[in-house]
């Protein structure tokens, strides 16, 4: 347990910043769980839709610092990709 004032502090700010974090990313999650759960379904309209929805949740935990911004791009391209060729597929 630290004795300083400063490094109380540190703990404390630590917490919350990890809390923010935690909260973000399962939003995240939860919008790339819906976006799967679309496409599986082979649901177009609605995976376009979610595809939306992630890639805004994707920006904004990148804003936000709690991913990379190259990160968040990179999952932003792939879920694309991988949208046209099953769109394109059908």
């Amino acid at each position: 347990m630290a004795n300083i004032k400063s490094a109380k502090k540190r703990i404390k700010v630590i917490d919350k910043k990890t809390a923010r974090n935690k909260r973000v990313k399962d939003h995240v999650k939860q919008a790339l769980r819906e976006f799967d759960d679309a496409m599986t379904a082979e649901n177009f309209d609605e995976a376009g839709q979610k595809l939306v929805a992630a890639e805004k949740k994707l920006k904004q935990a990148a804003s936000k610092g709690s991913i990379n911004k190259f990160a968040a791009s990179r999952k932003v391209s792939r879920l694309t990709k991988r949208f046209n060729a099953a769109k394109a597929a059908k």
